[in-house]
Formats: C-alpha cells, sequence, structure tokens
C-alpha cells in the first residue's frame, strides 16, 4: 500500500468516525494489514500544507470548474479540552460558544458545485507571540499573522492556482472595507456576506459622494452595490 493510499484510507477513517479517532483504531479497522507505526510515520513525516492539498485536488477541481464559480471562506475550531496549550492547540473565541474554547483553529476555503464541495485551501492560526492586556494585565496569546491577512492569502492562492470564481461567500467576521476592496478590484471577483447592523453604507457610488450613508439591518451586501464606510 503506497502512502496515497494509506493518506486517502485516513482521511476517510477522519471523516466517517463519529468517537475517538487513533492509529491503532485505523490499523485495526484495516484488519492489521498495516500497523499504527507506519500510520503515525506518514503522519509525522512532514508538514501538510495548503499547497499539498492543492495538488491533491486539482483534477476533481479541474472537473467541476466554471467561470461563474464560487469560492467560500470560513473558519473552524476543532475543540482540544484536554490537551496542554501551545502554538497551535490554544484558547481561540468562538461564537458558538460566546467564549474561549482550547482548540486548534483553522481557515478553509471551498469550491462547491451542486451537491459537492471541493477544499481547495486551508490555512492554521498558529499564536506564536506574547501580548500583555492592558486591562486585566494578563499575558495572552496572539498570532503574527492576522485572519483577514490569512482570508486574503487564501483568495491570493486559489487564483494562482487558476481556480475560476465570479463570488466569494463569507461570513461578517470577514466583513472589512478592505478585504471588500481586495475582492473586487484586486481579484476582479465579487462578493456576497453579511454586515453587522451598526454598519453604514451608500447604495451607490453617487450616494457615496454625496455623503449620504444609512445605517441598515443585518443585510447582504453585493459588491458595486452597497460601498461601506
Amino acid at each position: 500500500m503506497d502512502d496515497k493510499v494509506l493518506l486517502d484510507l485516513s482521511s476517510d477513517y477522519l471523516i466517517s468516525s463519529f468517537g475517538q479517532t487513533t492509529g491503532t483504531g485505523l490499523a485495526e479497522l484495516l484488519g492489521g494489514s498495516i500497523s499504527h507505526d507506519r500510520i503515525q510515520r506518514l503522519l509525522s513525516k512532514q508538514d501538510f500544507t495548503s499547497a499539498d492539498l492543492g495538488q491533491l485536488v486539482k483534477p476533481p477541481v479541474r472537473a467541476i470548474q466554471q467561470t461563474d464559480g464560487v469560492l467560500i471562506v470560513d473558519d473552524s475550531i476543532a475543540e482540544k479540552p484536554y490537551t496542554d496549550e501551545n502554538d497551535l492547540v490554544c484558547w481561540h473565541y468562538d461564537h458558538a460558544h460566546d467564549g474561549q474554547v482550547n482548540g486548534i483553529n483553522f481557515l478553509s476555503a471551498l469550491y462547491p458545485r451542486q451537491t459537492l464541495a471541493l477544499p481547495v485551501g486551508f490555512r492554521v492560526v498558529a499564536k506564536t507571540e506574547y501580548d500583555t492586556d492592558k486591562k486585566d494585565g494578563k499575558t495572552k496569546r496572539r498570532s503574527a499573522v492576522s485572519k483577514n491577512d490569512h482570508y486574503q492569502s487564501l483568495l491570493r492562492q486559489a487564483k494562482h492556482n487558476q481556480i475560476p470564481f465570479r463570488w466569494v461567500l463569507n461570513d461578517v467576521w470577514y466583513a472589512s472595507a478592505d478585504n471588500m476592496l481586495f475582492v473586487k478590484p484586486a481579484l476582479k471577483a465579487d462578493f456576497i456576506l453579511p454586515l453587522k447592523a451598526n454598519r453604514k453604507v451608500a447604495l451607490s457610488a453617487e450616494h457615496k459622494q454625496q455623503g449620504r450613508y444609512v445605517r441598515l439591518d443585518p443585510v447582504l451586501l453585493e459588491a458595486g452595490i452597497g460601498q461601506v464606510i
């Protein structure tokens, strides 16, 4: 069994499992045809990056790509409540819990087509630096790379890999004017995203020139329709 087949089996095992996953568990599932040591050696012999993922999914992406494709960028947290804190496994704010959770925070870029969605890139948030909170004086971890930088890096990588997309979708976390300007003029794409209720927008370029900004309830703002402050 070559490494690619073993990597595919390991991925399927992680996706389909509902409980704890281990190299030993996969080895047992395969009837002992491979040892758990080989699985560990495969996963530890190199740092797999977004570039490796790009090479892996290139053929299926080419099979489903379309000029008016959509790229979805989102971030997730894989909770690790019993793992000691380090640069990758550390505390992040999770809106689902409305608080801090210990785990791995990562951004992913998905390329959907009908019922299929292929991951075409990812970035892992590594908090390698320390900062002192001015309010409580506590030392906290921070990342040298912001999430917005990761966001733009994922889109830039997709463009470099010649993945055709017309639309970029993301949640309110990335609804900044800087990201909108990056998607529209720099990438020549459009975007659909929600805005916070306290943001003001101009509904046209003419309104922007006249200083006519209005406060809206959370809406989907399409690039070219609204000009954000």
